[in-house]
């Protein structure tokens, strides 16, 4: 009963808390959509030259740089110290992605490697304790779902640290960049801010919840497994 009890909880938690954020992907790729700034974006170099001089701007040219046509997300790889650019050279948007990619690369290696670990032995545990349970040879299953829910929360601080602390610096430094280029006008470099600030302003939000509804979900099959098995 104790398992069916958190369920309820996890999706009620679930439900309440996208009210709050306001949670909503589409209004986020709405934002991201201003052909206006994506003409403004235009005039920048691509997104390698781009990437290597914002690299240049934190002085940290070391870091390997790629691009792919075939994903639509742009990410840093710690483990590897590499940079993957996604398809993005079309979104005004790339202008703060390529900074926010950028400014993963000289976080704190500890935390960074911390997290490459910890992330991959916290989807180990979770597949494991699943099996288990369906198995039906986990002993104590309340008790290997509080000892998830600890990792978890560990998993949660780390991984939202790192992507706000991108996120939050990543438009100052596209800033600093538009202005040192002088490619655009200033009322034009006040405009594509304006575009980041109001992605900012929903994504860093929409980000948030992301993670905290991926543990969630996990917790709720977790519970849901416990309930009938």
């Amino acid at each position: 009963m104790e398992f069916l009890i958190i369920a309820i909880m996890t999706v009620i938690s679930i439900v309440v808390l996208a009210y709050i954020f306001d949670y909503s992907i589409k209004k986020l790729k709405h934002i991201g959509e201003d052909e206006q700034l994506d003409n403004l974006a235009k005039a920048y170099p691509s997104n390698m030259e781009m990437c290597k001089e914002y690299l240049k701007i934190v002085k940290n040219e070391k870091v390997r740089v790629e691009e792919s046509e075939n994903i639509e997300s742009s990410l840093y790889v710690a483990l590897t110290d590499k940079i993957l650019i996604g398809n993005i050279q079309k979104s005004y948007t790339r202008i703060q992605t390529i900074a926010h990619e950028c400014l993963h690369s000289i976080q704190n290696r500890k935390l960074l490697m911390f997290h490459f670990w910890f992330s991959n032995i916290y989807l180990v545990y979770f597949v494991t304790i699943c099996a288990f349970i369906i198995f039906k040879i986990l002993p104590f299953k309340m008790m290997f779902l509080v000892i998830f829910l600890i990792l978890s929360m560990i998993y949660y601080v780390v991984r939202v640290f790192l992507e706000n602390d991108a996120m939050i610096k990543a438009r100052y430094l596209a800033k600093e960049y538009m202005q040192e280029k002088k490619i655009s006008l200033p009322e034009e470099i006040e405009k594509l801010l304006d575009g980041f600030d109001k992605i900012n302003t929903v994504g860093i939000k929409c980000i948030n919840y992301h993670f905290f509804v991926q543990i969630m979900l996990k917790v709720l099959i977790i519970t849901i497994l416990g309930f009938i098995c």
